[in-house]
């Protein structure tokens, strides 16, 4: 060390990312690699940083009202940190820290051409990494000209886009400390940024090299298109050679200047191939030094690699951890449960714990290893033909992963590959004392849990719960369960297949199960219009409802005329369903019961929208028009050749459907329902923990695993920091988009839909409920700022069982998410909505209040204004 300011970069490693900042950091870890050439400089260190922060008093008031503006208030944000910038370049630099920098200059050469860079300290970070966000100055020349872009780099901490950047990734502008590099010029013939993933298809076994002449600006501003290399197992696979018709070099006397490249060049590659392997094996160095995929930038200089930066790649989505060489191919299990978004750790290992299959965590979401019964050819085509039914894009996006040669291994048909692709055998009577037994052994076996699970504290409650999950794999794994769900989705598919194939009919199930009896998800959406109907006739009541903001609404209600009716119909609404909120297979999400404000917009809107009386109408209506297609369908039918055997097979089917396709939305009721008694014990035990000043509050358990939650619970000791890392880590996960299908090599594959018969410009999906339907396009993200009116049709990414209130006011529906059984499906075709799933990026293409038309039968939304 030679001094607390300046330190020189031999001596830096990225363990020291608070002194020297994340490039900082990353470069001294970098110089330290064999064989990795790193241009010679030293850091000015965060006290620096400190100590001239220090010097300016007005900088904190303005910090403090900089973290009050809104990320979204561009203006304010501009004007305010461009202060803080002047105030800070307008400090001069005390003489001591001005003699350790030019001290540190002079060892290494005064009058040499310099890079001056920032390194703040929340950059370069596994989980966010700032690239861009803080200015790097190049080809500086002379003591004076350092001191001041070294200034420089100090204000660019509080760039706009670094200010914004850091209000969106929930980081304190108070708590980041910028470094500054100051490195030695190269020159480079060329210059460029290498991934050792392919940052498109996030596949890690492909490295992606893009090159230009001259230095790397050119490139990263965007000047020219670079050449591009792709790389796998040290061979150059794909490149495409670009015109390079400018470059950047440095001046003589400081700076850079754009010039033009000469015209026998421009279409030369910047590299020959041997350069871009042997730069890719330097990459993987680099990688495996830091221990994930990289992002870095390099120079060459005379034929020889010289690295001036690397940082980890955010975006790509992770990988399941194996601890296998083997080549694993992952389906998503968010996209079949209607929930992509990010779960906590509590929530990821209790959906494991209660899963029928095992489950693997990557990025906070879940994936189910699909391998074996890709590898078996007799299980191949069952799997394929039950993904595609459900969700076309997931079929293709296997198919494509099947495509590629030697991938997925060929398997014996005899190796064990779990149950059969269409689960058990629908081998049951069409009768509906069935399914009557079904709910009631269900609620019979979460009274026994309601019950039993009371007198249960401590680890003594983690022995009962690892009991009580048996028991609930038990309910959800009994064969009279299964074949009650398949025989109503195969009656679906027979009744679709074979009314298309007699009488050119799409879809015609989606009106057969109209008002299907015991459906509890569209049940619970026609209950909250009766909740409205008790509020309608109480002005008083909806006068307070629409300014409620506090959980404990619910008796202050007791105050009001009509209060009392108004409170017990709500309650009575959140003792059968208020065990539900949008993502619900998260655990730690909170629950209706714990924020009755959730529903009090979709209350307000049915109070508006609806007449007295509408569930019971709703439901009469729809019952009736699935009577009258039944009808249609069986004399259309008898009209044909052998017409009366096809109508007797068809009223078969149609009598099933409407048996047992109500049912197909219960087992996920008991499971929410189980759900909400394990969250309840839980909590308590977090509280027990709270009063013992053993967590500081009892959210805090949900970034804990359930067995980690039973080692504080045995031992009344947390790991703090490894709660602040999970914080850290679900947050980054927010940001990324899970694929339906992932591969061990990280290959993330969406699939496509390999469809010609849709007008230009539509945007196609899956259709998996009839009929069309034209309106305003409410894009609404957040079920709890639902504003909607008759009419309009609903885009949104997912919606799982939770969001079916709303669709009792909406027209039709768009899910970037789905499939032909997923909730929303059902419950859309339960109430007879056009819907459209499976739309990728609907709510971008899809803007609020345009006009659209949804083809429910066919499968596309046109954008009409």
């Amino acid at each position: 060390m030679i001094e607390q300011y300046v330190w020189d970069l031999q001596e830096v490693d990225e363990t020291q990312v608070a002194f020297v900042g994340g490039k900082g950091a990353h470069l001294g870890g970098l110089s330290r690699i064999e064989g990795i050439r790193v241009p010679t400089g030293f850091c000015v260190t965060t006290d620096a940083f400190r100590r001239i922060m220090a010097e300016a008093l007005s900088i904190d008031d303005r910090l403090d009202q900089l973290s009050r503006l809104n990320p979204d208030d561009r203006e304010a944000i501009r004007t305010l940190s461009a202060q803080i910038r002047r105030t800070i370049e307008g400090i001069a630099i005390p003489d001591d820290l001005a003699a350790a920098i030019t001290r540190a200059l002079a060892r290494l050469g005064e009058q040499a051409a310099y890079a001056v860079r920032s390194s703040a300290t929340a950059e370069d970070l596994p989980t966010a990494s700032f690239a861009g966000q803080q200015d790097t100055y190049l080809n500086v020349v002379g003591p004076a000209a350092i001191l001041q872009h070294v200034s420089r780099c100090w204000a660019s901490l509080f760039t706009e886009r670094a200010v914004t950047y850091r209000q969106r990734n929930g980081i304190d502008h108070r708590t980041v400390h910028m470094a500054v590099v100051v490195q030695q010029m190269v020159f480079p013939h060329a210059a460029g940024i290498l991934f050792t993933a392919d940052p498109v298809t996030g596949n890690r076994k492909v490295a992606t090299v893009d090159a230009g002449f001259g230095l790397c600006e050119a490139l990263v501003s965007g000047l020219v298109n670079p050449d591009v290399f792709k790389v796998r197992h040290g061979e150059v696979v794909a490149k495409a050679i670009a015109a390079k018709q400018h470059a950047v070099h440095a001046l003589p006397t400081g700076g850079t200047q754009e010039v033009a490249i000469d015209s026998q060049r421009q279409e030369q590659p910047a590299l020959t191939d041997a350069q871009v392997v042997r730069l890719v094996q330097l990459g993987r160095r680099i990688e495996a030094h830091f221990g994930s995929p990289q992002d870095i930038e390099w120079c060459l200089v005379d034929d020889g690699f010289q690295i001036v930066q690397s940082r980890p790649i955010t975006t790509l989505f992770p990988i399941p951890e194996t601890g296998d060489q083997e080549n694993h191919v992952y389906v998503s299990v968010g996209h079949g449960q209607m929930m992509t978004d990010a779960m906590k750790p509590l929530g990821l290992s209790m959906w494991q714990l209660t899963a029928m299959v095992p489950m693997h965590e990557a990025g906070g979401r879940l994936f189910v290893d699909v391998t074996r019964r890709l590898a078996s050819p007799a299980s191949r085509a069952g799997f394929l033909d039950v993904m595609g039914r459900g969700d076309p894009l997931i079929r293709d996006a296997l198919e494509t992963v099947l495509d590629h040669d030697g991938f997925v291994p060929s398997l014996p048909d005899a190796g064990p590959g779990g149950p059969p692709a269409g689960g058990a055998s629908a081998s049951i009577e069409t009768d509906p004392a069935i399914v009557t037994e079904l709910i009631e052994r269900s609620q019979v076996s979460i009274a026994d849990l309601e019950r039993d699970i009371r007198s249960k504290t401590g680890p003594a409650l983690f022995d009962y719960l690892l009991e009580a999950f048996e028991e609930h794999k038990r309910v959800l794994s009994d064969p009279l369960n299964l074949q009650a769900i398949m025989a109503g989705m195969e009656a679906t598919w027979w009744l679709n297949d074979k009314l298309q194939e007699w009488l050119g009919e799409k879809n015609a199930a989606d009106t057969l199960t109209l008002s299907a009896p015991d459906n509890v998800t569209s049940e619970m959406g026609l209950a909250l219009l009766d909740v409205a109907d008790v509020i309608r006739p109480q002005p008083e009541v909806v006068a307070f409802l629409q300014g409620v903001e506090d959980e404990g609404f619910l008796d202050d209600l007791t105050k009001l005329a009509g209060g009392t009716e108004a409170r017990d119909a709500i309650e009575s609404y959140l003792d059968r369903y208020g065990m539900r909120c949008v993502g619900e297979i998260d655990i730690t999400r909170p629950r209706w019961r714990e924020r009755p404000t959730t529903l009090v917009p979709v209350i307000l809107d049915n109070v508006r929208i609806f007449e007295p009386g509408a569930a019971e109408r709703r439901f009469e209506e729809g019952r009736q028009r699935a009577q009258e297609k039944e009808q249609d369908v069986l004399s259309r039918l008898r009209a044909l050749p052998d017409g009366g055997q096809k109508a007797d097979e068809a009223k078969r089917m149609i009598d099933r459907v409407r048996t047992f396709i109500g049912y197909r939305e219960y087992p996920k009721y008991g499971i929410v329902s189980r759900y909400f008694v394990y969250k309840q014990a839980l909590l308590e035990e977090a509280e027990r923990l709270v009063q013992a000043n053993v967590l500081p509050e009892k959210e805090d358990i949900f970034y804990l695993t359930f067995q980690e939650f039973h080692h504080v619970v045995r031992t009344n000791q947390v790991d703090d920091q490894l709660i602040q890392q999970r914080k850290d880590a679900f947050r980054s996960y927010h940001a990324l988009t899970p694929p339906r299908v992932l591969t061990s090599d990280g290959e993330a594959v969406t699939g496509a839909y390999r469809r010609d018969d849709v007008p230009a410009g539509a945007l196609i999906g899956l259709p998996v409920s009839a009929g069309t339907i034209e309106g305003r396009a409410r894009v609404i993200l957040d079920m709890a700022e639902a504003d909607l009116e008759a009419g309009d049709i609903l885009v949104t990414t997912f919606t799982d069982p939770s969001w079916s209130p709303l669709f009792v006011g909406i027209a039709g529906l768009v899910t970037e998410v789905g499939g032909l059984m997923t909730h929303g499906a059902v419950i859309a075709r339960e109430y007879g909505l056009p819907a459209v799933v499976g739309v990728e990026q609907a709510t971008r293409l899809i803007r609020d209040g345009q006009r659209i038309r949804v083809h429910g039968t066919d499968g596309y939304i046109e954008i009409l204004a």
